[in-house]
């Protein structure tokens, strides 16, 4: 079994213990779903051009970037790349109805929505940048044409939102609950 006690590093953010991972390993496998793959640093290259991205938006430590996706690699890049941006993340089930999915986009406030091309159509409208994860429409959006280095957010530290997770809430409307890198 794993030792008892691992020592944590309580001021680094997920986006800093990631990059230390793809240091120690670059060529290891990150990832295998469905057939596909990707190693660490295919992973984080991926990442960092989709965070350079949302940086060039203007997203900031602290700023909610909803993700309505089902599960597969580039969601993983969208999710990483989020982390990177020093946004957090707010996941949101595309399998729910579109009243509550339009309650979650609503209450979460996002700066950034990102989804995928299938479930653009059945999402509400909203007043912010829609961006799909897909690799095409990445490309098309020149999310490939930004730089691939670890971006740096010099505010961003373990003290800053990481996700916001939502539960069913003791009134029967969804709460949303901030959780920290640390």
């Amino acid at each position: 079994f794993n030792p008892a006690a691992v020592p944590y590093p309580a001021d680094l953010t997920l986006a800093g213990q990631f990059e230390a991972r793809v240091l120690a390993s670059p060529d290891a496998l990150a990832v295998v779903q469905a057939g596909q793959s990707l190693t660490y640093a295919e992973l984080n290259r991926q990442a960092n051009q989709l965070a350079h991205h949302l940086l060039g938006l203007g997203v900031q430590p602290d700023d909610r970037i909803a993700i309505c996706a089902r599960r597969n690699l580039d969601t993983l890049v969208g999710l990483v790349a989020i982390l990177k941006s020093g946004a957090c993340y707010v996941p949101i089930d595309p399998s729910h109805p579109a009243e509550r999915l339009a309650y979650l986009l609503r209450d979460s406030a996002p700066r950034v929505l990102l989804t995928q091309a299938e479930l653009h159509e059945r999402l509400p409208a909203v007043e912010v940048p829609v961006l799909l994860l897909d690799a095409e429409a990445r490309r098309v959006a020149g999310v490939d044409a930004q730089p691939q280095d670890n971006p740096v957010v010099a505010t961003l530290g373990a003290a800053n939102l990481a996700y916001v997770i939502y539960t069913s809430g003791s009134t029967g409307e969804p709460k949303g609950v901030m959780v920290e890198h640390r």
